[in-house]
């Protein structure tokens, strides 16, 4: 019985550890350090661009939809 318990507990500490790897939390796996914020820092709140003209938001628009495009494609690459 004792042995089932410890066998438990390791195939869930590698389940744990496959789950952070899968995530791409590797530097959490290899060193055990997670990240957190420093205990004095406060984030920057999130800004809004300013109001810009039709053909501004025309390119802005293209260049999000270039990169979204891009970033799906690698994702289905991994």
């Amino acid at each position: 019985m004792f042995e089932i318990g410890i066998f438990s507990v390791i195939v869930l500490a590698v389940g744990y550890w496959m789950a952070l790897w899968l995530m791409g939390r590797h530097d959490d796996v290899l060193h055990g350090d997670f990240v957190s914020a420093e205990a004095g820092s406060d984030p920057a709140p999130p800004t809004l661009p300013a109001a810009a003209s039709r053909a501004d938001s025309t390119e802005a628009l293209q260049s999000l939809l270039t990169a979204i495009k891009r970033d799906l494609k690698d994702a289905a690459q991994i």
